[in-house]
Formats: structure tokens, C-alpha cells, sequence
């Protein structure tokens, strides 16, 4: 299956921004291996992503666990010997939850998911992309409004996001001498499943409950394969795309 396109992986593939990234991604003539827990949302992917006529390979992977992670930047190895792009996006929310009341199985989940499922990634593509030949590559983030600001009672999502900045960071910084460029997309209320209930309206921060707009996902997408187009020696290192009007810029 080795080829002469670029290689992405995309985590959460098989459905929302993560669906929408991965088949852009194939628009642009990448090879896409397509990561998520389930089989059968990532076929579906790979099966929508075919007419645009490039390559994927479904992997079932669970970011939380470093076996599942290694045999999937082993597949990827093995079928594209290259990769030049990873767009870290798999993600949970727990249950809305006052702080005091989220039990530390829920908050284990999103830490799990959220933040060492990313660290995992990025570990995987960091061995792979240093000893690559062309040496390098490019990471991706998928922060969040809340990496800035947090919503009321999502405690755990909050923390992980500020965390994934972070990584941001240290990724960004320790990946120069290898030709390994990080960046953040910030996502506010991009038109997904998760985000339909903000038209009936979600907690705001001074306790009332309102409607929030929301926007197209296309928007993410044309600015993720902006940040990939870039060649290595440019970078963005944090854009933030949201709907015009939801409350960030004093949420409260």
C-alpha cells in the first residue's frame, strides 16, 4: 500500500470534526489512516472517503491504552512507511457534574482519553517522524474553547484541554530539532451531534440557560488542511475558529 501522497492519521475519525477532517484531508490527496474506537463508523468514513479517490486504512484503536497506540503507529509503518501528519482529535466529555460531585472514575476517563490519549499519539508519531527519510513532520491539536475558558460544571474537560496546550507547547518546542512542527486548533460550537443540544440552549456561567449559535464544521476543516499545507519551516501554532456570536469573549 506504500505511496507517493502524503500520510495523515486522524483519531476519532469515525464521526463529527474528526469524520469531517479525515475526508477533507482525502480531498487534498492525502492517505488517511482513519483511528476510533469502532469499526464500523471508521468503515464508513474510508467507504464516503473513497470517492475522492485517495487511500485509508481503518484501525481500531483505543487511544487510552499504550498497547492499542503502538499497534497503530505499527500499521501505519507497515502499510505507508511514513507519516506526516497527525491531527490529534479523539475526545470525551464526562457527565455535566458539579466539581465536587464528579467521581474519579469520570474524571480517570477524560484524563485518559483526553490528554494521555494524545500524549500517546504524539509519542507514536515522534519516533516515526524522526526517523523518517524525509525527517519530519506535523502534529496537530484539537484543543478547544474551553483550552481558554471553561463552561460551568466540566471540570474534567476544562483541565484536560488547558492540559493539551500544554503538550502544544512542549511538543512544538521539543519537536525543532527534528523537523517536527505542533499546532492548536481551538473549536468553538462547530455543528456536530455533540453540539445540537445548543439550539435548545446549555448552561451559561451566570446559571441561566440559553441558546448558543453554532457553525459550520466545513469552517475546521478548510482551517486544519490550512495549517497542514504549510511546509515545516512555518507553522501555526494556536488558531482559534468559533461561531461569530456563542459566548467566549466574556463568557462570564
Amino acid at each position: 500500500m506504500n505511496t507517493s501522497a502524503k500520510i495523515a492519521l486522524v483519531t476519532g475519525a469515525g464521526s463529527g470534526i474528526g469524520k469531517c477532517i479525515a475526508l477533507a484531508l482525502m480531498q487534498e490527496g492525502y492517505s488517511v489512516v482513519l483511528a476510533g474506537r469502532r469499526t464500523a463508523p471508521l468503515e464508513a468514513t474510508a467507504q464516503e472517503g473513497q470517492a475522492s479517490g485517495a487511500k485509508s486504512l481503518v484501525v481500531a484503536t483505543d487511544v487510552s491504552s499504550p498497547d492499542s497506540v503502538n499497534a497503530l503507529f505499527a500499521r501505519t509503518r507497515e502499510a505507508f512507511g511514513r507519516l506526516d501528519l497527525l491531527f490529534n482529535n479523539a475526545g470525551i466529555f464526562a457527565p455535566e457534574a458539579s466539581l465536587e460531585d464528579l467521581s474519579i472514575e469520570q474524571w480517570k476517563a477524560a484524563v485518559d482519553i483526553n490528554l494521555t490519549g494524545a500524549f500517546l499519539c504524539t509519542q507514536g508519531a515522534f519516533r516515526l517522524m524522526k526517523s523518517q527519510q524525509p525527517r519530519g513532520g506535523r502534529i496537530i491539536n484539537n484543543g478547544s474553547i474551553s483550552a481558554h475558558c471553561p463552561r460551568p460544571r466540566a471540570v474534567s474537560y476544562t483541565a484536560t484541554k488547558h492540559a493539551i496546550t500544554g503538550l502544544t507547547k512542549a511538543t512544538s518546542l521539543d519537536g525543532r530539532q527534528y523537523d517536527i512542527a505542533c499546532g492548536q486548533i481551538d473549536i468553538g460550537n462547530a455543528a456536530t451531534a455533540l453540539t445540537e443540544k445548543m439550539g435548545k440552549g446549555v448552561l451559561q456561567a451566570d446559571g441561566s440557560v440559553a441558546p448558543e449559535p453554532t457553525m459550520d464544521v466545513q469552517n475546521v476543516a478548510r482551517a486544519v488542511v490550512y495549517m497542514a499545507s504549510l511546509p515545516l519551516d512555518a507553522n501555526v501554532q494556536f488558531m482559534t475558529v468559533m461561531a461569530t456570536k456563542m459566548p467566549f469573549i466574556g463568557r462570564g
